[in-house]
């Protein structure tokens, strides 16, 4: 049984940090090409960072230069350092976990950001 379960949302004032985790079992982790995803209500899911299988990362726009993403195969984890937290960072973020035709996700953590 896959399993894909997310940690470390919360609130945090603008300006503040984060650091979501995302914790995998059922899966050969390191073959698995990892991703952070968002959605805000009333919006579509959006993809924001990812991370290959060999440690290549690509970000959106929106959070490049203020969001890690990284990962440890042998934690079977992948994490998102998130800084310089903004209102519209808001949202609840779901890691999802591809390789080939395969797609996981897990059920969302909630980020909060508001003073």
């Amino acid at each position: 049984q896959v399993q894909l379960v997310e940690s470390g949302g919360g609130l945090v004032q603008p300006g503040g940090s984060l650091r979501l985790s995302c914790a995998a079992s059922g899966i050969i982790f390191s073959i698995y090409d990892m991703g952070w995803y968002r959605q805000a209500p009333g919006k579509q899911r959006e993809l924001i960072a990812t991370i290959t299988s060999g440690g290549s990362t690509n970000y959106a726009d929106s959070v490049k230069g203020r969001f890690t993403i990284s990962r440890d195969n042998a934690k079977k984890a992948v994490f998102l350092q998130m800084n310089s937290l903004k209102p519209e960072d808001m949202a609840v973020y779901y890691c999802s976990a591809d390789h080939r035709l395969l797609r996981y996700w897990g059920q969302g953590t909630q980020v909060t950001v508001s003073s």
